[in-house]
């Protein structure tokens, strides 16, 4: 474990987060005596309690567990970037000279001792990284995955195997490369992935440009002789890099890997890929075009994420009869498009989306899959900075509703902005039906409403609302 296996004891601050739950089980797999904190307990959390890692959710200093109260050698402190840094349990961990690490920080700690494949990009980066896991661990590659979401396959955020398909007497470590905070940057991956630049994260960026540099500056973090596979929208942005074999793909334009007679049949979409030259030296035999993929998701975007997968498949010569044959199995992210009810009376949609591209992409998506019924959408706005600086943005993605529930703003890790609330959002919109509520009043509004297409979007905690609204639409 590189430059932290002599760490023995590890105590993680915002357990409960999808990413440091399952940092959690990743040490735990180890053997280490794991600890964490929360401010609320939550399903993950419990989770975690029933495998054995302790949770405590005060900020007292005497909640801290007893190995944690004196500062030692085989201590270590991960935090995420959630927590506040002002949070008292934060303030004496730093105080008390203990070693305290952010996430990402850990994370590239972590990955010097593996086969690294990192999946960066503004969207795409959850549903890429459960699709490249499945696809692997299908076809026996000894893996070690953290993934933003749960995995529909795993039943988990953190999935490994003890195969003996080594890959150069080494385990592949797949993860995500988030560009939040520019935690990206302490990652020196053997292949990545780009799927989309966008604006976003702009209380870390100052504009496009700069959420440019960064992604093209993790491009150049790439080990020497490795691989770099970008979406054809965006391979403009990294023309000057050289050091690395680089391949495209697309589900709409040709490139190394293009998606061809991409047809949707109910949920799924059936596909064929071309292969450029490039791309055809990858695979065993000489063949240029590949029939018959299947991926159990709908969406454009699903498709490109698909392509992605495959393609660092490719890369790490992997019998693409296997890669087609592992696609089929894939059964998606929780939160990522997920259809809990689908009948003639209603149909259900959750959905993760929480920026303005992520939420065209997804109600496109369902408008396609039912067309000509009435689509009610209730959104949870994240973060007052983001609300600020995308409000017109959101109207435009969201206006595809006819009718629309804004709740209120969920704040994380952010202190409310002066000015700034869901009205912002709300006043740019055209829907037939608009309104704003409060979140614990969802479920009183949709029960007056006849529901036809219902989809709820956000980050937030909007999701704790998923089981009563399928209670209260069966």
């Amino acid at each position: 474990m590189s430059k932290i296996e002599k760490y023995k004891n590890i105590l993680l601050l915002g357990v409960g987060g999808i990413g440091m739950s399952a940092l959690a089980r990743f040490f735990n797999s180890k053997n280490k005596n794991v600890f964490g904190y929360d401010q609320h307990q939550t399903v993950i959390t419990d989770e975690l309690l029933s495998e054995g890692i302790e949770v405590f959710f005060d900020d007292d200093i005497n909640s801290i567990p007893h190995v944690f109260q004196k500062n030692n050698t085989d201590n270590l402190v991960v935090y995420t970037p959630a927590i506040n840094i002002n949070n008292s349990l934060l303030s004496f961990f730093n105080s008390k000279g203990f070693l305290v690490k952010k996430r990402s920080v850990v994370l590239g700690l972590i990955s010097e001792n593996f086969f690294t494949i990192a999946i960066a990009g503004t969207h795409g980066k959850t549903t890429t990284s459960a699709l490249l896991t499945c696809l692997l661990k299908e076809s026996n590659i000894n893996i070690t995955s953290f993934v933003g979401g749960l995995s529909r396959n795993y039943k988990s955020n953190f999935i490994h195997s003890k195969n003996q398909n080594n890959l150069n007497s080494s385990d592949v470590l797949v993860l995500e490369a988030d560009e939040f905070d520019k935690s990206f940057l302490e990652l020196y991956p053997d292949i990545a992935v780009i799927t989309s630049i966008d604006n976003d994260h702009l209380d870390t960026y100052k504009n496009i440009d700069d959420i440019k540099s960064a992604f093209h500056k993790f491009s150049k973090q790439i080990k020497s002789g490795g691989s770099l596979v970008l979406e054809e929208n965006i391979s403009e942005n990294f023309k000057d890099i050289n050091h690395l074999n680089k391949y495209t793909y697309s589900s709409k334009k040709k490139s190394d890997v293009y998606a061809k007679k991409n047809i949707r049949i109910g949920s799924s979409i059936k596909f064929d890929i071309q292969l450029s030259n490039q791309a055809k030296k990858l695979l065993s035999q000489d063949i240029a075009y590949i029939n018959d993929f299947v991926l159990h998701m709908p969406g454009q975007h699903n498709l490109s994420n698909s392509l992605a997968a495959i393609t660092v498949c490719m890369i790490l010569k992997i019998d693409i009869n296997e890669i087609v044959k592992s696609l089929n199995v894939f059964k998606g992210i929780s939160r990522r498009f997920d259809v809990h009810i689908d009948s003639v009376k209603n149909v259900y949609i959750d959905d993760y989306a929480h920026h303005p591209k992520e939420i065209m992409m997804t109600l496109l998506a369902a408008k396609e899959l039912f067309p000509k019924r009435k689509l009610t959408v209730v959104f949870q706005p994240h973060l007052y900075s983001r609300t600020k600086d995308f409000a017109q943005e959101f109207a435009s993605s969201l206006n595809l509703a006819e009718e629309l529930i804004i709740t209120n703003i969920f704040p994380a890790r952010e202190q409310p902005i002066i000015g700034v609330d869901s009205n912002m959002i709300l006043d740019f919109c055209s829907n037939d039906k608009k309104q704003i509520c409060d979140t614990s009043e969802v479920l009183d509004v949709l029960s007056k409403n006849k529901i036809d297409v219902l989809v709820t979007l956000g980050a937030g905690d909007i999701s704790s609302l998923v089981e009563p609204i399928k209670h209260m639409l069966n």
